[in-house]
């Protein structure tokens, strides 16, 4: 087993590359909220956009909201009502992202582009009713295209959609901005998909734990789902399952730093820019999340719909659960249910639960809300008994008890009490190389992986754009990568 090894492009792969992005193909370039924070901020995406255009590339910008407007909106919202209608949060909401794109025309005018604004029902993203959460049904970016052969620069306000009856304004929830950067250039046919904020790539650990996490080059598509749904939050789950979908390669890159990020390739063992890769399994990170909450239904009745009727009242609820366990309960005729989901969604999940007691028939709930989940992420991890030994046997060690472990083809996770998440994580780290040797040798244990770090990215260099002016270092944004 080892985590992926750093491999170099010859001159063969860069020829490749020049004739896989040629000139004049489509890019979409995302600036996210912390990138286009303040009039600095806008400026510096507008070079961006100027310099990647002078490259002679096109360009479709896709906008969020400046800093934390769509925050101040949802608590202005919160004065003047204790219940809005969805409806009218949603047309709300979508304003702070057409201030950003207002803004950022005014300053590519300036830099002698020829800047076009859309909204997002203009740029043509449908969606279905459910506001706040919308997901887009079909996308018909018409318009964007003849912008494009005008030689515009569209601007689309991300986030944002329209209902394909009633044309009512949608939000498409957290992260929606990166899902209609990546919907637009699956429309588009765009050659890839630049996500620009305050993280300059994906790590694998979280840095502000780990201070020599490494920044991983590349990763699949498969891998970045893994470690969105274990809670990395540089790319938000349905932007990843989206780009994979359609086989839209994402860059995840600085807005404050020139250097290349993290590239996300579906298909990366077939992605013809990278040598073929063996059949073993490679560790690429480490995941620690606090933030679960395990709900205990008591006393179900043995039936086959019984089940069925539990996920059946949760999906009401919005809950989102991560992981099931049944178990013969101490009644004849009686089980009990362990569900795993997000502490955010436990509360809607226990009313909903405690409304339909009596049709479902169980005899009572518990709550657990310190519930942590510790996960290594890469490829083969199914195919792999190696790994899994490592890993149970890592936290055996570090006298971590288990309450359910769950594994995938791209991960192995864990859940256990969140006052040992930290002990969890730190075992798991050393047992898979991902701390340093000194650290290691001090605790007693030998690190036989290296870092997942990837493969260089110069040949992606001329399809992102270059460097645009560096900002002093006391101007960079801390990144936040969990």
């Amino acid at each position: 087993m080892g985590t992926r090894k750093a491999t170099a492009f010859n001159d063969s792969d860069l020829a490749e590359t020049d004739r896989a992005i040629p000139p004049g193909s489509v890019i979409v370039q995302k600036f996210g909220g912390s990138s286009l924070a303040d009039a600095a901020g806008i400026l510096r995406a507008a070079e961006r956009i100027a310099k990647t255009r002078t490259n002679g590339y096109r360009v479709v910008a896709v906008v969020s909201a400046m800093g934390d407007t769509t925050d101040e909106l949802c608590d202005l919202a919160a004065e003047v009502s204790a219940r809005p209608l969805p409806v009218d949060l949603d047309a709300l909401l979508s304003i702070g992202e057409l201030v950003s794109s207002a803004l950022l025309a005014i300053a590519l005018a300036d830099l002698g582009q020829l800047p076009r604004t859309f909204t997002g029902s203009a740029a043509g993203l449908i969606t279905d009713n459910i506001h706040g959460k919308a997901h887009i049904t079909d996308v018909r970016p018409d318009r964007v295209r003849s912008s494009l052969a005008r030689g515009e620069v569209p601007i689309v306000a991300g986030f944002q959609g329209r209902t394909q009856k009633r044309n009512r304004v949608t939000t498409l929830g957290r992260g929606g901005s990166d899902l209609t950067a990546v919907a637009l250039a699956a429309a588009l046919e765009a050659d890839i998909c630049e996500i620009y904020t305050d993280v300059d790539g994906v790590y694998t650990a979280d840095p502000r734990v780990v201070p020599t996490a490494r920044k991983i080059e590349i990763l699949s598509s498969e891998e970045m789902l893994e470690f969105a749904a274990s809670g990395c939050k540089v790319l938000h789950l349905r932007c990843v399952e989206y780009a994979r979908r359609f086989g839209i390669p994402i860059h995840v890159r600085s807005s404050f730093v020139p250097e290349p990020g993290t590239l996300i390739l579906p298909g990366l063992d077939r992605h013809p820019l990278l040598q073929p890769a063996r059949e073993q399994p490679e560790v690429t990170g480490v995941a620690g999340v606090n933030s679960a909450s395990k709900i205990t239904v008591v006393g179900i009745p043995d039936q086959p719909d019984s089940m069925a009727r539990i996920l059946h009242v949760l999906s009401r609820s919005g809950a989102h659960v991560q992981a099931i366990v049944q178990n013969t309960g101490p009644v004849p005729r009686r089980s009990d249910v362990a569900l795993i989901v997000p502490a955010a969604h436990a509360g809607n999940a226990l009313a909903v639960l405690d409304a339909e007691k009596g049709s479902i028939g169980f005899e009572g709930l518990q709550h657990d809300d310190k519930v942590g989940r510790v996960s290594i992420t890469g490829l083969g991890m199914r195919s792999s008994p190696e790994i899994f030994c490592t890993f149970l046997k890592a936290l055996s060690d570090a006298d971590v008890e288990l309450d359910l472990v769950d594994i995938s083809e791209t991960s192995v996770g864990a859940v256990t009490h969140a006052d040992r998440l930290a002990d969890a994580e730190r075992a798991v780290r050393l047992a898979f190389g991902m701390t340093p040797a000194d650290e290691a040798t001090a605790a007693g244990h030998e690190g036989h992986l290296t870092p997942a770090v990837g493969p260089p990215l110069q040949t992606w260099v001329p399809i992102s754009g270059q460097d645009m002016t560096p900002v002093p270092a006391g101007d960079r944004t801390v990144s936040r990568h969990f």
